[in-house]
């Protein structure tokens, strides 16, 4: 995303009190705004247009907000931002499983909700920004790379390759936490340490919600995650990254 680039946020919700208020806020900041009531109507709107950014009300008339978003995640990136009731704890678990990258309890205050905005473009601006080609009389750059049973993990890039060398997609939250076992291998983590490292990699975990997360990132690098060998449960106090981390460089030649 350049500096010149102007945010262009869709916001889905049936309550057209709810949309003019968010228009306001986010016109205010000097983005581009677009309005969407019904569920089936998302879809097509991201396939008109290309977004930065979605907030989708789960609670929609003509469809469960849930579905768009499985919808949306078939076909697109886009980062979403959930608008969900203060006491629908279980649809932002499962939000968050699907992969929308935040969430926001109704009533809401327009200072958080810009503060999550915020914090998600920055992290997908991060995630998406192309590598600085390296000057003619500089040799490339050589990345440190964390390898484990095959894996390969580059961090500055947020880059994870299987062992037959294609791209793992994993979203914001599953690679922070990725990068917290891999930086403490067979040590034993409790929710709460996990929870704490999180938030020092920009991410606001739901409470009670590490147990979902963990079951995400296996099922995206354990062969059998029903039976993990990877992310170990040590039973009352936590989980377990039990593989053999070792560092190496990644030759620049061999990148894609």
């Amino acid at each position: 995303m350049t500096d010149d680039h102007t945010v262009s946020i869709l916001v889905v919700d049936d309550d057209p009190k709810v949309r003019l208020l968010l228009r306001r806020c986010f016109e205010d900041e000097g983005y581009r705004v677009s309005e969407v009531a019904r569920g089936m109507d998302v879809v097509p709107a991201i396939e008109r247009s290309e977004f930065d950014l979605v907030t989708l009300d789960l609670t929609l008339p003509d469809t469960d907000g849930l579905t768009v978003a499985r919808a949306i995640r078939e076909r697109s990136r886009v980062p979403i931002i959930m608008v969900t009731g203060k006491g629908d704890m279980i649809d932002r678990i499962i939000g968050l499983e699907i992969g929308a990258d935040d969430y926001i309890a109704k009533p809401f205050h327009l200072r958080e909700v810009l503060a999550r905005v915020r914090a998600v473009l920055r992290r997908a601006a991060q995630a998406s920004a192309p590598v600085a080609p390296a000057a003619a009389s500089s040799p490339p750059e050589r990345l440190v790379a964390l390898t484990f049973e095959g894996w390969t993990a580059l961090i500055e890039r947020r880059e994870v390759r299987n062992v037959d060398g294609g791209v793992c997609n994993l979203t914001t939250a599953e690679f922070g936490l990725l990068e917290i076992f891999l930086k403490h291998p067979n040590r034993v983590l409790s929710r709460d340490q996990i929870m704490d490292l999180l938030k020092g990699h920009e991410w606001s975990p739901l409470d009670r919600s590490v147990d979902n997360l963990v079951a995400r990132l296996r099922k995206k690098i354990e062969t059998h995650p029903d039976a993990p060998k990877l992310v170990k449960t040590v039973r009352g106090l936590g989980y377990l990254f039990a593989a053999t981390v070792r560092q190496a460089v990644s030759d620049p030649a061999e990148r894609p």
